[in-house]
């Protein structure tokens, strides 16, 4: 497919009609993933014993600029696309300096957050390729409530293995899903050879992504007509993601704005990938500089402790190995409101462009995230999600230097979804009991 000026993609609503492949313009591309005892990269034909056919090939595909949507998740997009891009005038006023800030809100559909973005995309592949099930993770249960969601629609049975502290946290984001008719599993469980084994040398593990990969992916190979399907780290996900960067830069281009910095947290990566990647494309392509910022928690900071190599995708060792910024595939982060970035590793795209110096990373403490979600509820009229806080608490630190330096700033950040299944996080914070672990 010829490379072409993203606006040829986007219909006059500013929905696009095609994902943009950041990996096409990246001159050093990342790492494929690799088998984990001859280290050679995996063929399709290997990957698509565990993912759907289609996905496999938009996962190895490093030189399609531009992807087609299909109809049938072009159509069921139109339904909460495009989401808004809001101008943050009360947060503005709240802080009081010259910064402008913009936030792109991902939580106006009824799964609450960006996931549906990628889950409808991979249940419609799914479909089409004739299967009945799939299975996944999900940490805080964005992921799995858009799965859930987009299964029921295709008609897929969902098996979701839920990280154990999250199942505990957020019942009603788990009813959530069991409404959509999937099957909600706390990992690690008794149901999985990996579970068990996880169990055993970890008793009263809390569980993590890592963990529950492991136990999804096992869950998939002995189902008889399955595949698994995965909410963040690909590329495939990374890919579907970009819708949220291509309307913003399309309504910012309409409001003749031009941001400088783009903020998002970044758990294993799909969202701040799905958000940067038109600006990231342009600065690769050498026709404009912004700074990207990567938000992640203290307790499980890939980025800005990890290292680049290769590992493992998931605590039980099953999955291909990705070089990634890593703390190691056998690290289970402390309990911590944000289950959704609770991954030990983080996107090999994003991975690569770090190490490239394209985009920058800070860690951030869950009390002063909880303070400034706080501050943006009451201001701003929405209950963020603890993971969307965590690109809050960086945009309202970003904006308070520039207030300091007297230097205005345009400020971008992705509120990735709402918080009302976190009451129980919010209630610890009220109460005081919030602790930094």
């Amino acid at each position: 497919m010829a490379k072409v000026p993203y606006k040829t993609y986007l219909a006059e609503d500013e929905v696009p009609k095609a994902w943009y492949n950041v990996r096409a313009d990246m001159k050093k591309k990342p790492a494929p993933l690799v088998d984990t005892a001859t280290k050679d990269p995996l063929p399709a034909e290997v990957l698509e014993r565990v993912f759907c056919r289609e996905c496999v090939r938009q996962e190895l595909d490093d030189t399609t600029q531009y992807i087609p949507i299909p109809g049938p998740v072009a159509e069921f997009y139109r339904m909460y696309r495009p989401s808004p891009l809001v101008r943050a005038y009360f947060l503005e006023k709240a802080i009081g300096g010259p910064a402008e800030i913009y936030y792109k809100f991902e939580g106006n559909n009824t799964s609450g957050s960006h996931k549906l973005n990628s889950a409808i995309a991979q249940a419609y592949y799914a479909k089409e390729q004739g299967l009945t099930d799939v299975t996944t993770e999900t940490g805080a249960g964005q992921w799995g409530t858009a799965l859930s969601m987009a299964s029921a629609f295709f008609g897929l049975k969902c098996h979701v293995f839920m990280v154990k502290c999250s199942y505990e946290q957020k019942p009603f984001r788990r009813e959530v899903m069991r409404t959509y008719g999937a099957e909600v599993t706390p990992s690690p469980s008794m149901e999985t050879e990996i579970g068990r084994k996880i169990n055993a040398e970890h008793p009263g593990t809390t569980g993590s992504l890592g963990c529950a990969i492991s136990e999804a992916v096992e869950a998939a190979m002995k189902l008889p007509n399955a595949r698994y399907l995965l909410g963040s780290v690909l590329n495939q996900v990374c890919l579907h993601q970009s819708v949220i960067g291509l309307e913003t830069k399309a309504a910012l281009e309409k409001l003749g704005v031009k941001p400088d910095v783009i903020i998002g947290c970044a758990g294993g990566g799909s969202n701040l990938s799905g958000l940067s990647a038109p600006f990231i494309g342009e600065m690769l392509r050498g026709e404009a500089k912004y700074r990207v910022v990567a938000v992640e928690p203290v307790n499980c900071p890939s980025l800005t402790k990890g290292e680049y190599r290769y590992d493992f995708c998931d605590t039980g060792k099953v999955c291909p190995m990705a070089k990634m910024y890593t703390l190691g595939c056998d690290f289970i982060p402390a309990a911590d409101h944000a289950g959704g970035l609770r991954y030990h590793g983080m996107s090999s795209t994003l991975s690569e462009l770090y190490d490239q110096k394209l985009i920058e990373a800070v860690a951030l403490p869950q009390t002063k995230v909880f303070e400034a979600a706080t501050l943006f509820a009451r201001v701003e009229g929405i209950l963020p999600a603890p993971e969307s806080s965590h690109a809050i608490c960086a945009a309202i630190d970003e904006a308070r230097r520039c207030k300091a330096e007297d230097r205005k700033e345009t400020i971008v950040f992705g509120l990735t979804g709402t918080g009302y299944f976190d009451l129980t996080a919010y209630a610890k914070f009220n109460d005081g009991q919030m602790t930094d672990a």
